[in-house]
């Protein structure tokens, strides 16, 4: 493995503030081959990505910070994706053993400190937003609205942010436990907003009427 990512898997900040200073130039270089990450970073790197969307992935904050000093794009979107850092940043799994609410709102902050697009669509035409709902990660939902997310922009499918919040969106591991205590989180997040449960999204359907579950409705109402 490159030795700058193999750094930032290990979270080795010392090494990745050295090896950028010796070479700036690898905050921006492409990775060429898809990889699925398991030491403590559980998420598909592809090619076109960056170094910056490994860390990001990671929530390795202080990595994040290292490369975007040393000149590391926020809204790099090589991959066939389109994905930019935010959106990676903007993922998780309650559930998962790399799980850490508090690193991935301080990812987020930094990244939208250093200029990346809170707005950003990715190849679905979602945000970041729409990434940190349909993962249930409930702090990046309530930072990310406190940040001037968009929870009324639809994705190419139609559906906003806070109709993925009601919705089962597909996920592994969304039905359980800790992904339903965010999933109430969330709703709640929105509603909190002024967010209306009548809102329509591109394919015309309304938050409510695309509810199922007889407690989601009752949240609603």
């Amino acid at each position: 493995m490159n030795p700058l990512l193999n750094a930032i898997v290990k979270d080795d900040r010392t090494l990745v503030r050295t090896l950028l200073s010796a070479d700036p130039g690898l905050a921006t270089t492409l990775i060429r081959s898809p990889t699925l990450h398991e030491t403590g970073i559980h998420h598909w790197i592809y090619a076109g990505d960056t170094a910056l969307h490994l860390a990001a992935a990671g929530y390795r904050v202080d990595c994040v910070r290292s490369l975007l000093k040393a000149g590391a794009d926020p809204n790099a979107a090589g991959n066939h994706r389109r994905s930019g850092p935010l959106h990676y940043a903007a993922d998780g799994a309650p559930d998962g053993p790399a799980w850490d609410p508090r690193k991935q709102v301080a990812t987020l902050r930094s990244l939208l400190d250093h200029g990346a697009h809170l707005h950003l669509q990715d190849a679905n035409g979602a945000t970041a937003l729409h990434r940190a709902v349909r993962t249930r990660c409930a702090a990046a939902v309530r930072f990310l609205l406190e940040a001037g997310g968009d929870p009324e922009r639809s994705n190419h499918s139609g559906s906003t942010p806070f109709h993925l919040a009601v919705q089962n969106t597909g996920r592994g591991g969304s039905g359980s436990e800790a992904a339903v205590t965010a999933q109430k989180e969330i709703i709640e997040a929105f509603l909190a907003r002024g967010v209306s449960p009548d809102l329509c999204g591109g394919s015309g359907k309304s938050v409510r009427a695309s509810a199922r579950s007889p407690w989601i409705l009752e949240l609603l109402s």
